[in-house]
C-alpha cells in the first residue's frame, strides 16, 4: 500500500447486542403506543383534527404535520408513504383510547395531560390481557422465524482508499491500478479502515451488491467497486463467516420477544375492537 495515502480513521460499525436489539419499528404490531404515541405525537391536544361528533375521528393535515416534523427530526429525511401511514396508524390508535379514558374518566387530576390518559386507558387494556400458553415448541417456532434477530451475520474488514471530490469510475480506476502497482499513490487521498461491519449495515451504506462484489473481489488487492453512491477503492482484508445462533443459549432473549410481540398483537386487537365504536375518517395525505 503507497505510504502516500494521507491520513487514517477507524470506523467500527456494528450492531446492537441480541440483549438490547430492538425490531424494526414498522414491524411492531402496535408499534408501542407510549413510545411512539406519546413521545413522537406529544404536540399539543389543540392540533388534533376532529369533527363536532365525538364518535367521528378525522386523521388530518395537523397529524401529518406532526408527524413528518418529529420523523424527519429523529431519522434527518422525510417518512415516505409507507412509514407515513404507520404513523397515521399510530396516532389513531392513541386517539382512540385517549378517548376511550376520557369515558372511563381516568382522566380525574389529569385533564391537561393527554399522555397520561392514554396511558391509564392502556393501562386497562393490559389489566384485561393475558398470555397464552408458551412453551418450547413455540418459542422454538419464533426462533426460527425470527432467526436473523439472533443469529450472528457475517462480517468484513475492509479498507477504502478516499479522494477529495467526485469519485467517479475513471479516477477509482485510475487510483486503484496506482496502489496495486505499488508506485506512489495520489497526495489527496485517504485511508478507511472498517472492522467488523455486519452485511445490512453494508447493505445500507453502499447497496444491496457490494458486499458480493468485495467477496468476489478477493482480498489483499485493491478493486474499484460502484455502489449506490458511485465508484469506491477498497480492498477487502477478512471476512467472518456467519454464526448460527443455539436456540438454548438465547432462550431468555427469545421469551422476551414472543412476550413484548404477543402482548402487542393483544393490545392492537382490543384497541382495534374499541375503535369499532368510532367512525374513522382519513384525509388525503398532505404532501
Amino acid at each position: 500500500m503507497s505510504s502516500t495515502l494521507s491520513s487514517s480513521t477507524l470506523d467500527r460499525t456494528g450492531v446492537l447486542p441480541k440483549a438490547t436489539a430492538a425490531p424494526q419499528w414498522l414491524r411492531e404490531p402496535l408499534l408501542h403506543f407510549m413510545l411512539l404515541g406519546g413521545l413522537l405525537f406529544a404536540a399539543d391536544h389543540y392540533l388534533v383534527t376532529r369533527a363536532d361528533d365525538p364518535h367521528t375521528i378525522i386523521v388530518g393535515a395537523a397529524v401529518d404535520a406532526e408527524a413528518r416534523q418529529v420523523f424527519k427530526e429523529s431519522r434527518g429525511r422525510e417518512p415516505d408513504a409507507k412509514e407515513l401511514a404507520a404513523l397515521r396508524r399510530v396516532w389513531l390508535d392513541n386517539e382512540v383510547l385517549y378517548r376511550e379514558g376520557l369515558a372511563l374518566q381516568v382522566d380525574k387530576g389529569d385533564t391537561a395531560i393527554r399522555e397520561r390518559v392514554i396511558f391509564k386507558a392502556l393501562s386497562v387494556v393490559d389489566a384485561n390481557t393475558k398470555l397464552p400458553p408458551v412453551n418450547d415448541k413455540v418459542l422454538r417456532e419464533w426462533f426460527d422465524s425470527h432467526r436473523t434477530s439472533y443469529d450472528e451475520p457475517a462480517r468484513y474488514d475492509f479498507q477504502e482508499a478516499v479522494l477529495a471530490g467526485e469519485n467517479t469510475e475513471s479516477r477509482m480506476r485510475a487510483l486503484v491500478g496506482t496502489l496495486n502497482s505499488g508506485a506512489s499513490g495520489d497526495a489527496e487521498a485517504g485511508l478507511r479502515v472498517f472492522k467488523g461491519r455486519p452485511k445490512s449495515n453494508l447493505d445500507q451504506s453502499y447497496g444491496p451488491e457490494f458486499a458480493k462484489e468485495l467477496e468476489q473481489a478477493g482480498s489483499n488487492e485493491w478493486h474499484a467497486i460502484k455502489t449506490k453512491d458511485g465508484w469506491h477503492a477498497v480492498r477487502l482484508m477478512a471476512v467472518t463467516p456467519p454464526k448460527p445462533a443455539a436456540f438454548e443459549v438465547v432462550r431468555p432473549l427469545v421469551l422476551q420477544a414472543w412476550t413484548d410481540a404477543t402482548m402487542a398483537e393483544q393490545r392492537s386487537a382490543a384497541v382495534a375492537n374499541m375503535a369499532k365504536k368510532y367512525k374513522i375518517k382519513f384525509e388525503e395525505a398532505s404532501k
